[in-house]
């Protein structure tokens, strides 16, 4: 089938199988390979990316569903330099072997950019749907907190 996807800003015309999962398409057809594949079943959130600006799990969704479509993919997080929530990550060491980051920043993106002074429950409502198995979740809702603040609220 004959897809068109805008991938982080830029249009990719395509040729899948009916049946090549938006992870598989992503990594192996256009290279990007941040966006990680875990368990397969959508529960662990490596897989993460935006479509049309909404986190979703490429694992879950077939690429054919892409088509016409707006997505995000981990490199297009930052395409001007770093971005907020990747230096909170990083300031609060927020992460350990980095398999599951991506995921978790795509996923947390739109909630940091929508949030201004959430609440430690918020936050850790928001990390719900992504697994860590190197490190605890403080360091990460931290970072979310700092991100959503914004620069120079610490």
């Amino acid at each position: 089938m004959r897809i068109a996807v805008d991938v982080n800003g830029e249009r990719y015309d395509s040729e899948v199988e009916a049946r090549t999962l938006l992870s598989d398409f992503i990594r192996h057809d256009l290279g990007l390979t941040g966006t990680k594949v875990g368990c397969e079943h959508g529960v662990c959130g490596a897989c993460t990316v935006q479509l049309d600006g909404e986190p979703m799990r490429s694992c879950l969704m077939l690429a054919v569903q892409a088509n016409g479509r707006s997505l995000r993919t981990i490199e297009g997080l930052a395409a001007d330099g770093e971005h907020p929530l990747q230096r909170a990550f990083h300031e609060r060491h927020a992460l350990q072997c980095g398999f599951c980051t991506a995921g978790f920043l795509m996923s947390l993106e739109p909630f940091v950019r929508e949030s201004r002074e959430p609440s430690e429950a918020e936050i850790r409502e928001a990390l719900a749907g992504n697994l860590c198995r190197c490190t605890g979740y403080r360091g990460m809702v931290e970072a979310v907190g700092q991100a959503a603040r914004g620069p120079g609220d610490g």
